[in-house]
């Protein structure tokens, strides 16, 4: 399969000259850190731990294996495993061979992993037999006649019975790969670092995921401005619960701690109580994640009986931090700091807060640009406004993406010259703080995790009993946004129920994080005189009753 990018020999020249490019690749970090520091702990997950140099040693048997099975430079290797240093491996050795990954969120299911895996024609793909009780082999064994490329699977904890065309990752790893190809070959395979290095699936408004290419150099840039920003050194230990398949997850799990030659920590389930207990194991300094998570660290019943005086700071993304939170971080964790960011699947984060921030500036805005990206507002013809004044933002600069999988044309729609176009609105103060004000692309962010609103939707089209439906975000105390489904019935049809939904959408292969969580059977919809639903009245009406029933389960 051919990925063609929008990559320019002028912008490969701009970024390689400022420096913003390293023209590296993860495995050239992990090459480095086994060398200088072999014995120390690079990764510890809920199941082991690993020196770089073991690390090493496992991502370069890895390398050669996937090589025996067949894999070449710019073949596609997707993941679907959750936070265990097996992904780890998996990756660093599909780096190492110039082959690309396909990260997929381990809670997707049959329709989410069908379409994906298809669009990226992946050749290998890594799972686990059995996670939070969901049987994977069997959804691959459901899918794989609608997947043609799909040469092998690889099974981790595969036990002793695997069907035909499965294989045990264990058994992989055990193999003597290097007694068969002669390890002397990688260096040779070594990438271009301009070259695709990720492709991540993200939720489009038209209701189909996209397929985001990143290379290596757009990937290690997105983690270059940390360490300065935050005092990050070798000496760092940072955790990491999202999911190394989100790009936050990826990022700042995947690629900080080894670009830094650091101690990465990981949680395959987030749990704020276990987090406590490793943050005092381990020495945590830092931890990335969605607004929720702070707020479950802030409520662990074993936060006042630990030691957690080593975790400095807490980059909470994907939600506003709500004033209430701060404050409480404050009391509780007077040595953490508390501050946020903006970034998208598209060019990873691009504005952060500081610790050194005011109070004011956390709560109300969303950071000021990293170093080598530029941000602006612009309004609907495109010309650039004024500070504080509210429109449609865009952004330049190193992380960008190299272009949706297949869809160039929409890719470079997107763009003005070298300005791409977010799709959300927002405003920049005199001082460079952006503030997020909305979104134009129908989104519903529920607890830092997009719900494509129009795939859903889509979706639950297909109910016989469903007439219409729209999809919209009603306010939640802890997540922020959840999805409200509003549906009319044919005529005749029988009561639609919340829990018939349910079943519907679990029939159809739905990641369960996408399901609504209220429902609201309407007559109905409110409507312009073209006869497009008018979504933001029912958004009104829908927050008026949600606030009215929490306001009503607090009064005691």
């Amino acid at each position: 399969m051919t990925f063609e990018t929008i990559l320019t020999p002028e912008q490969t020249e701009r970024f390689m000259a400022s420096g913003d490019w390293r023209n590296k690749t993860l495995t050239d970090f992990l090459d480095e850190a086994a060398a200088a520091t072999p014995e120390k702990t690079a990764s510890v997950d809920a199941r082991r731990s690993v020196s770089y140099a073991e690390l090493k040693q496992q991502v370069d048997r890895c390398a050669l294996g996937l090589l025996e099975l067949g894999v070449s430079p710019g073949d596609v290797v997707s993941i679907q495993l959750p936070n265990w240093i097996e992904w780890l491996v998996v990756h660093y050795a599909a780096v190492r061979i110039g082959a690309i990954t396909n990260p997929l969120i381990p809670v997707y299911r049959d329709r989410e992993i069908g379409f994906m895996m298809e669009r990226s024609q992946a050749k290998v793909l890594v799972i686990p037999s059995s996670f939070r009780g969901f049987d994977f082999p069997a959804m691959i064994e459901r899918l794989r006649p609608k997947l043609p490329s799909l040469e092998h699977v690889l099974v981790v904890d595969a036990g002793e019975e695997l069907a035909e065309g499965f294989h045990s990752w264990e058994e992989f790893m055990a193999t003597a790969w290097e007694e068969r190809r002669d390890p002397a070959e990688l260096p040779a395979l070594r990438p271009d670092p301009n070259a695709l290095s990720l492709l991540i699936f993200t939720s489009g408004t038209t209701g189909q995921p996209k397929g985001v290419m990143h290379t290596h150099n757009t990937l290690v840039a997105g983690s270059v401005p940390w360490p300065d920003k935050l005092g990050m050194d070798q000496q760092s230990v940072i955790h990491m619960a999202s999911t190394f398949a989100h790009l936050t997850g990826y990022l700042y799990g995947v690629s900080l701690p080894l670009q830094l030659g650091a101690t990465g920590i990981f949680q395959d389930v987030w749990n704020a109580e276990a987090f406590v207990e490793l943050v005092e194991k381990h020495g945590i300094a830092h931890t990335s994640g969605a607004t929720p998570f702070l707020h479950d660290l802030l409520e662990a019943p074993n936060l006042a009986s630990r030691d957690v005086s080593s975790l400095k700071r807490f980059c909470c993304m994907g939600a506003p931090i709500p004033r209430v939170m701060v404050r409480q971080a404050r009391e509780e964790l007077p040595e953490m700091s508390v501050f946020g960011g903006w970034g998208q699947t598209e060019c990873g984060l691009v504005t952060m807060g500081s610790p050194s921030d005011p109070v004011e500036k956390i709560i109300t805005s969303d950071g000021r640009a990293l170093g080598g990206m530029s941000i602006r507002i612009v309004d609907l013809d495109g010309a650039v406004l004024p500070e504080d004044a509210e429109g449609r933002l865009q952004i330049q600069g190193p992380f960008l993406f190299q272009g949706y999988l297949g869809q160039l044309d929409a890719t470079r729609e997107l763009f003005e010259g070298d300005w791409f176009d977010t799709g959300d609105l927002g405003s920049i103060d005199a001082e460079g703080y952006l503030k997020i004000a909305g979104r134009t692309k129908d989104v519903i962010i529920r607890g830092g995790e997009n719900i494509p609103v129009a795939y859903v939707e889509n979706v639950l089209y297909e109910h016989p009993d469903i007439d219409a439906v729209a999809v919209v975000a009603i306010p939640h105390p802890r997540l922020q946004e959840i999805a409200c489904a509003a549906v009319t019935l044919r005529a005749g049809s029988p009561e639609f129920s919340f829990a018939a939904m349910q079943a519907f959408l679990q029939e159809k292969g739905v990641a369960k994080p996408y399901w609504p969580e209220r429902l609201e059977v309407v007559s109905d919809f409110p409507r312009t005189p073209s006869g497009k639903i008018q979504k933001f009245q029912l958004r009104e009406r829908f927050t008026a009753s949600e606030l009215a029933t929490q306001s009503t389960k607090d009064t005691p």
